[in-house]
């Protein structure tokens, strides 16, 4: 019966935090911590010499802070609290999904 309950309860809440994510604002990049960290909405016009890692592939998509709901275009990140950043841009904290 306790499982019942949690998991309802778990049900009842994630609906809750999409619709909050949804409702965030976009990061732009004239944004001071967005200009600090060197984001951009395109990752495919960072220069190389900017990357601290090696990866050839380097965007929002394949970067661990990345949260949120596969397939969407605008996504939280663990980097930008309560901001979306664009899946196909890039910052300098990227890091590889493990």
């Amino acid at each position: 019966m306790q499982l019942s309950a949690g998991a309802a309860a778990g049900f009842l809440v994630h609906p809750g935090s999409e619709a909050q994510a949804q409702e965030l604002p976009q990061l732009t990049e004239d944004d001071p911590v967005a200009m600090a960290l060197k984001y951009t909405h395109d990752a495919s016009t960072v220069d190389p010499a900017l990357r601290t890692q090696a990866a050839a592939e380097q965007s929002c998509t394949n970067c661990a802070q990345l949260q949120g709901v596969e397939g969407d275009e605008w996504r939280p990140c663990a980097i930008f609290i309560g901001k979306l950043v664009n899946v196909k841009g890039w910052c300098s904290v990227w890091i590889p999904k493990p």
